[in-house]
């Protein structure tokens, strides 16, 4: 008797325990369920929202291939650009829209539009979209007149990744002040960094041979 009194103690507090505590459980339970549900939703709305940032992205980049565009065309994609950074603007699609954007604008021989849509890039926390944002504005600097600038932008930390490529627009830079010596030191070691990393570097050869041309007629 004293075992089965203690059982129904025990069903009696189950019970009581239930009624108190039971409802609360439920809903718990619901609510784990929801946020399974909605961290679910979420994942799938990010995915979907990345492919259609990959496939804008990818006729941007088909719409801009090959032959040099019309004013028409450059609006268009610009147009495109601006589309794809307003719907997707958290994605490396819209940032990568952004340099080729650049592009774009220097072809319209708008350095003003380049240099804008460059200083957006450079805000990425992807390190190396804001390398190669500093790097194209630093070239947008050269053409715009402003070396100095140019080697300020260079001083930024850019991946080691672009190495070569900083210091090929390093002489760039020297070579803009009138500074061959540097200009020479800078692209040598363009070369010899592009070919450590296994990276073709074109042009700078050239830049040296042509530095040796105008030293013979001196």
């Amino acid at each position: 008797m004293v075992e089965l009194r203690s059982e129904e103690e025990q069903l009696d507090a189950i019970k009581r325990w239930w009624k108190e505590n039971g409802m609360s459980l439920i809903a718990g339970a619901v609510l784990a369920a929801a946020g399974v549900f909605g961290w679910n939703a979420w994942q799938n709305y990010q995915q979907g929202q990345a492919e259609a940032a990959s496939m804008r992205y990818q006729q941007l980049v088909n719409m801009t291939a090959g032959n040099e565009l019309d004013e028409e065309q450059l609006a268009s994609a610009r147009e495109m650009v601006s589309e794809l950074t307003d719907e997707h603007g958290d994605t490396l699609y819209a940032e990568l829209a952004l340099l080729l954007d650049a592009r774009l604008a220097v072809q319209q021989g708008n350095l003003e539009g380049a240099r804008t849509a460059l200083e957006s890039a450079a805000d990425s926390s992807r390190r190396y979209v804001q390398s190669l944002a500093w790097l194209r504005l630093a070239r947008v600097e050269l053409a715009d007149g402003n070396p100095t600038q140019a080697h300020a932008l260079l001083d930024e930390p850019i991946t080691d990744a672009l190495a070569a490529q900083r210091a090929n627009v390093r002489g760039d830079a020297f070579a803009a002040q009138g500074n061959t010596d540097a200009a020479r030191d800078a692209w040598e070691t363009a070369l010899e960094v592009s070919q450590t990393q296994d990276q073709p570097l074109y042009g700078v050869q050239f830049k040296l041979d042509d530095l040796g041309a105008e030293e013979a007629t001196q």
